[in-house]
């Protein structure tokens, strides 16, 4: 009995028939059997070659159980061919939703699916710098990361991300890097902090540290660099529960935080904050704001998300769309699970060139020259 190849194909069956079904039921257990062979199916399945033609030449495949257990193999290497096909669709379904809008996503091939090919580890690349940590505050968790450009003469808009972990857990250095590193290689200066988590923090506690993190970038352009005029609010999950809650919260001059430009939301979760009901104030759920005086919002959530399902989603661009005078974009992730974005993969570079093509007109405006009309020469 081959037992280190029965157990490797055991493993790697489990993972990839959970990955193939849509296991609402089995929520929290089901993301982390799947959130990394959902996003790098292709290096389990040569994993899954290499061991099968190991244990073919060393004879312990011979006989009934072997060739039952290559069987098997055969089934999992169709079923990890398939989570390819739905991880490199991802393009696919972020294109459609840009042409839709009149725009159009990067076509570089080498990072749209060379580089998640050969090596989809997150690193940052030698253009980037990061400055930190920072600290916005008293609190250990009240800190933050700049991301910048080495060529200081660049000088973009500024996007501050708020990263996931259902409001108890989670660092500024896991998730979203990708997009980080990429819109920093492109002059735009990044803020990626952390906040205060439950239960020595509530849900005031979060929304505070988050409006002063916005005040920190309009506050510090010394520091990153950005043009604090364009600023973007981001987040995934419990993050991407704040930027919804801040961008359709109304905003007015008098309020202690700066306008946001635009908001991206990733695998939002968009229910009420622990423990509350439906008499809270203020409320907790973005389906309860207003929704009027939102800026432009991109929305990708995945199609076999365990943790949130992709009807929260839905519901929130349909409440978003429906109020909103700006551009609402959604793309819905074919296979795709929660924390899609850890990772440098075809889903992740598709979301991010996605994001690219939403954010491209601010970019644009905070590239272009200043109308002299309105430039105060005192």
């Amino acid at each position: 009995m081959p037992i280190g190849y029965l157990i490797t194909i055991a493993i790697i069956g489990v993972c990839t028939f959970t990955a193939l079904i849509r296991a609402t039921h089995f929520g929290i257990p089901a993301f982390y059997l799947t959130v990394v062979i959902n996003e790098i199916p292709h290096l389990v399945a040569l994993a899954l070659i290499l061991s099968t033609a190991l244990a073919l030449s060393e004879g312990d495949l011979n006989g009934p159980i072997g060739i039952t257990l290559l069987v098997i193999a055969g089934l999992e290497f169709l079923g990890l061919l398939e989570l390819i096909r739905r991880a490199t669709s991802a393009r696919s379904a972020v294109e459609s939703v840009a042409v839709a809008h009149g725009a159009r996503i990067s076509s570089d091939a080498a990072r749209i699916w060379l580089r998640p090919l050969v090596f989809p580890l997150p690193l940052r690349p030698v253009s980037v710098k990061r400055i930190g940590p920072l600290f916005y505050g008293d609190h250990r968790r009240q800190r933050l990361d700049v991301y910048r450009h080495r060529n200081s003469e660049l000088r973009g808009p500024v996007l501050v991300y708020f990263h996931g972990g259902s409001y108890s857990s989670g660092t500024n250095r896991n998730e979203g890097r990708v997009l980080l590193h990429h819109l920093a290689a492109q002059g735009w200066a990044c803020i990626s902090a952390t906040y205060r988590l439950r239960p020595e923090a509530g849900f005031s506690d979060h929304l505070d540290d988050a409006q002063t993190v916005l005040q920190w970038a309009h506050d510090n352009a010394d520091i990153h660099g950005g043009d604090v005029t364009k600023i973007v609010m981001a987040g995934s999950s419990a993050g991407a529960h704040m930027t919804a809650l801040t961008a359709l919260a109304p905003w007015d001059a008098a309020e202690a935080r700066p306008p946001i430009a635009a908001a991206v939301c990733l695998y939002s979760w968009i229910g009420r904050y622990f423990g509350r009901g439906e008499d809270e104030s203020p409320p907790s759920a973005p389906l309860a704001l207003d929704p009027s005086s939102a800026p432009p919002m991109f929305i990708a959530h995945g199609d076999h998300d365990s943790w949130v399902p992709v009807e929260e989603a839905r519901d929130l661009y349909r409440h978003v769309r429906a109020g909103s005078p700006n551009e609402t974009w959604y793309v819905e992730l074919p296979g795709a699970q929660h924390s899609f974005d850890a990772l440098f993969s075809w889903r992740n570079a598709a979301v991010v060139a996605g994001i690219t093509a939403f954010l491209r007109p601010i970019g644009e405006a905070s590239h272009s020259p200043p109308d002299p009309h309105t430039v105060d020469h005192d």
